[in-house]
Protein backbone atom coordinates (compact mmCIF):
# COMPACT_ATOMS: atom_id res chain seq x y z
CA UNK A 1 0.00 0.00 0.00
CA UNK A 2 1.39 3.91 -0.40
CA UNK A 3 1.62 6.05 1.85
CA UNK A 4 -0.61 8.97 0.75
CA UNK A 5 -1.91 12.02 3.21
CA UNK A 6 -5.38 12.72 1.80
CA UNK A 7 -8.68 14.63 2.76
CA UNK A 8 -12.57 13.81 2.07
CA UNK A 9 -14.35 16.90 1.32
CA UNK A 10 -18.06 15.43 2.01
CA UNK A 11 -21.04 16.97 3.70
CA UNK A 12 -22.63 13.62 4.60
CA UNK A 13 -20.47 11.76 7.88
CA UNK A 14 -22.23 8.15 6.14
CA UNK A 15 -20.12 8.66 3.30
CA UNK A 16 -17.33 9.82 4.70
CA UNK A 17 -16.79 6.61 6.91
CA UNK A 18 -17.60 4.66 3.77
CA UNK A 19 -15.03 6.17 2.25
CA UNK A 20 -12.23 6.32 4.60
CA UNK A 21 -13.08 2.48 4.85
CA UNK A 22 -12.73 2.05 1.21
CA UNK A 23 -9.60 3.86 0.67
CA UNK A 24 -7.88 1.91 4.25
CA UNK A 25 -7.53 -0.96 1.36
CA UNK A 26 -5.56 1.33 -0.59
CA UNK A 27 -3.52 3.54 1.24
CA UNK A 28 -1.12 3.00 4.13
CA UNK A 29 -2.02 3.76 7.41
CA UNK A 30 -2.30 7.34 7.54
CA UNK A 31 -5.11 9.21 9.51
CA UNK A 32 -7.33 10.62 6.69
CA UNK A 33 -8.38 14.22 7.16
CA UNK A 34 -12.54 15.43 6.70
CA UNK A 35 -14.19 18.98 6.01
CA UNK A 36 -17.56 19.18 5.03
CA UNK A 37 -17.93 22.53 2.74
CA UNK A 38 -15.15 24.07 0.74
CA UNK A 39 -14.08 26.70 2.52
CA UNK A 40 -12.68 23.97 5.38
CA UNK A 41 -11.26 22.18 2.38
CA UNK A 42 -9.25 25.14 1.54
CA UNK A 43 -8.68 25.84 5.21
CA UNK A 44 -7.06 22.55 5.26
CA UNK A 45 -4.97 22.67 2.61
CA UNK A 46 -3.70 25.91 3.63
CA UNK A 47 -2.75 24.29 7.06
CA UNK A 48 -1.67 20.81 6.02
CA UNK A 49 0.51 21.46 2.79
CA UNK A 50 1.23 17.77 3.04
CA UNK A 51 -2.29 16.86 1.77
CA UNK A 52 -1.49 14.72 -2.14
CA UNK A 53 -4.92 13.67 -2.56
CA UNK A 54 -8.53 15.05 -2.29
CA UNK A 55 -11.59 13.35 -2.59
CA UNK A 56 -14.11 15.78 -3.52
CA UNK A 57 -17.71 15.62 -3.44
CA UNK A 58 -19.60 17.59 -6.36
CA UNK A 59 -22.15 18.99 -4.69
CA UNK A 60 -20.02 20.09 -1.25
CA UNK A 61 -21.65 23.27 0.13
CA UNK A 62 -19.71 26.16 -1.40
CA UNK A 63 -19.39 24.87 -4.69
CA UNK A 64 -20.82 25.92 -7.21
CA UNK A 65 -21.12 22.87 -9.92
CA UNK A 66 -17.82 22.22 -11.54
CA UNK A 67 -16.34 25.48 -10.22
CA UNK A 68 -15.21 23.78 -7.26
CA UNK A 69 -13.36 21.58 -8.56
CA UNK A 70 -11.89 24.19 -10.80
CA UNK A 71 -11.16 26.50 -8.39
CA UNK A 72 -9.13 23.41 -6.47
CA UNK A 73 -7.26 22.22 -9.90
CA UNK A 74 -6.34 25.72 -9.97
CA UNK A 75 -4.70 26.83 -6.53
CA UNK A 76 -3.51 23.02 -6.35
CA UNK A 77 -2.57 22.45 -9.07
CA UNK A 78 0.37 18.98 -7.97
CA UNK A 79 -2.70 17.66 -5.73
CA UNK A 80 -4.72 14.64 -7.40
CA UNK A 81 -8.38 15.40 -7.44
CA UNK A 82 -11.01 12.19 -7.13
CA UNK A 83 -14.63 13.19 -7.57
CA UNK A 84 -17.30 11.33 -5.53
CA UNK A 85 -20.46 12.07 -6.89
CA UNK A 86 -24.51 10.63 -7.16
CA UNK A 87 -25.03 12.20 -10.43
CA UNK A 88 -23.69 9.58 -13.38
CA UNK A 89 -24.52 12.06 -16.32
CA UNK A 90 -21.74 11.79 -18.69
CA UNK A 91 -21.76 15.07 -19.66
CA UNK A 92 -20.56 16.02 -16.15
CA UNK A 93 -17.89 13.09 -15.77
CA UNK A 94 -16.27 14.33 -19.35
CA UNK A 95 -16.15 18.08 -17.81
CA UNK A 96 -14.77 16.66 -14.68
CA UNK A 97 -12.14 15.28 -16.10
CA UNK A 98 -11.21 17.85 -18.72
CA UNK A 99 -10.50 20.30 -15.39
CA UNK A 100 -8.20 17.82 -14.48
CA UNK A 101 -10.10 15.74 -12.30
CA UNK A 102 -7.93 12.14 -11.86
CA UNK A 103 -11.25 10.11 -11.25
CA UNK A 104 -15.25 10.29 -10.87
CA UNK A 105 -16.20 7.86 -8.52
CA UNK A 106 -20.71 7.10 -8.35
CA UNK A 107 -21.87 7.23 -4.92
CA UNK A 108 -23.63 3.82 -5.99
CA UNK A 109 -19.70 2.29 -6.06
CA UNK A 110 -19.52 -0.67 -4.15
CA UNK A 111 -16.35 -0.39 -0.88
CA UNK A 112 -14.24 -2.77 -3.31
CA UNK A 113 -14.55 -0.92 -6.35
CA UNK A 114 -14.15 2.33 -4.90
CA UNK A 115 -10.77 0.79 -3.33
CA UNK A 116 -9.68 -0.28 -6.86
CA UNK A 117 -10.06 3.06 -8.44
CA UNK A 118 -7.87 4.88 -5.25
CA UNK A 119 -5.71 2.11 -6.12
CA UNK A 120 -5.30 2.96 -9.54
CA UNK A 121 -5.09 6.82 -9.01
CA UNK A 122 -2.16 6.18 -6.22
CA UNK A 123 -0.74 4.54 -9.16
CA UNK A 124 -0.52 7.85 -11.49
CA UNK A 125 -3.69 6.15 -13.33
CA UNK A 126 -6.57 7.78 -14.47
CA UNK A 127 -9.58 6.37 -13.39
CA UNK A 128 -13.35 6.32 -14.97
CA UNK A 129 -16.44 4.14 -13.80
CA UNK A 130 -16.71 0.83 -16.04
CA UNK A 131 -20.05 1.78 -17.50
CA UNK A 132 -19.54 5.33 -18.20
CA UNK A 133 -20.00 5.61 -21.61
CA UNK A 134 -17.84 9.17 -22.44
CA UNK A 135 -15.11 10.73 -24.20
CA UNK A 136 -12.14 11.99 -22.11
CA UNK A 137 -10.71 13.54 -25.39
CA UNK A 138 -13.49 15.73 -25.62
CA UNK A 139 -12.22 19.49 -27.59
CA UNK A 140 -15.70 21.09 -27.52
CA UNK A 141 -15.26 24.58 -26.12
CA UNK A 142 -16.46 24.10 -22.96
CA UNK A 143 -13.93 21.52 -22.42
CA UNK A 144 -11.19 23.37 -24.05
CA UNK A 145 -12.20 26.16 -21.86
CA UNK A 146 -11.94 23.52 -18.91
CA UNK A 147 -7.94 22.69 -18.96
CA UNK A 148 -7.30 26.41 -20.16
CA UNK A 149 -8.38 27.13 -16.64
CA UNK A 150 -5.09 25.50 -15.28
CA UNK A 151 -3.21 28.40 -17.38
CA UNK A 152 -4.66 31.58 -14.68
CA UNK A 153 -2.80 32.86 -11.72
CA UNK A 154 -4.77 31.84 -8.46
CA UNK A 155 -5.58 36.36 -8.98
CA UNK A 156 -6.48 36.01 -12.54
CA UNK A 157 -9.00 33.15 -11.66
CA UNK A 158 -10.50 35.37 -9.18
CA UNK A 159 -10.80 38.11 -11.22
CA UNK A 160 -12.59 35.62 -13.93
CA UNK A 161 -14.82 34.72 -11.45
CA UNK A 162 -16.16 38.09 -10.88
CA UNK A 163 -16.13 38.45 -14.52
CA UNK A 164 -18.66 35.93 -14.71
CA UNK A 165 -20.88 37.41 -11.87
CA UNK A 166 -21.22 40.72 -13.61
CA UNK A 167 -18.69 42.95 -12.23
CA UNK A 168 -16.71 45.83 -14.06
CA UNK A 169 -13.20 46.46 -13.69
CA UNK A 170 -13.29 49.03 -11.49
CA UNK A 171 -15.58 47.43 -9.29
CA UNK A 172 -13.42 44.66 -9.53
CA UNK A 173 -10.27 46.80 -8.28
CA UNK A 174 -12.28 47.94 -5.68
CA UNK A 175 -12.68 44.57 -4.43
CA UNK A 176 -9.70 43.26 -4.90
CA UNK A 177 -7.72 46.69 -3.81
CA UNK A 178 -5.32 47.05 -6.93
CA UNK A 179 -5.36 49.52 -9.50
CA UNK A 180 -7.57 49.21 -12.00
CA UNK A 181 -4.64 49.23 -14.88
CA UNK A 182 -4.12 46.15 -13.34
CA UNK A 183 -7.13 44.47 -13.44
CA UNK A 184 -7.58 45.48 -17.22
CA UNK A 185 -3.97 43.65 -17.79
CA UNK A 186 -4.74 40.79 -15.99
CA UNK A 187 -8.42 40.81 -17.87
CA UNK A 188 -6.29 40.70 -21.31
CA UNK A 189 -3.84 38.06 -20.21
CA UNK A 190 -6.88 35.76 -18.96
CA UNK A 191 -8.55 35.99 -22.38
CA UNK A 192 -5.42 35.00 -24.10
CA UNK A 193 -4.90 32.03 -21.89
CA UNK A 194 -8.17 31.30 -22.32
CA UNK A 195 -8.40 31.37 -26.36
CA UNK A 196 -11.67 33.75 -25.89
CA UNK A 197 -12.82 36.60 -27.56
CA UNK A 198 -14.00 38.82 -24.74
CA UNK A 199 -14.93 39.21 -21.45
CA UNK A 200 -18.38 38.22 -22.35
CA UNK A 201 -17.66 34.89 -23.75
CA UNK A 202 -15.71 34.17 -20.72
CA UNK A 203 -18.31 34.79 -18.57
CA UNK A 204 -20.83 32.98 -20.06
CA UNK A 205 -18.52 29.83 -20.31
CA UNK A 206 -17.39 30.12 -16.44
CA UNK A 207 -20.94 30.26 -15.27
CA UNK A 208 -21.49 27.55 -17.69
CA UNK A 209 -18.84 24.89 -15.59
CA UNK A 210 -20.36 27.05 -12.26
CA UNK A 211 -23.83 25.52 -13.37
CA UNK A 212 -23.77 22.70 -15.04
CA UNK A 213 -24.26 19.90 -12.58
CA UNK A 214 -27.51 21.76 -11.65
CA UNK A 215 -28.64 21.93 -15.20
CA UNK A 216 -28.65 18.10 -15.85
CA UNK A 217 -30.17 17.37 -12.46
CA UNK A 218 -32.94 20.24 -12.97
Amino acid sequence: MSSVQAIIADDHPLFRSALKQAAAQAMADEPILEASDLDALFSALTEHPEIELVFLDLTIPGAQGLEGLARLRNQYPDILVIMVSANEQAQIIEQAMAIGASAYIPKSSSLDVISEAIAQVIEGENWLPPQADICTDSNTEQAQFARNLEKLTPQQYRVLSMIADGMLNKQIAYAMSIQETTIKQHVSAILKKLNVYNRTQAGILFKQMATVADNMEN
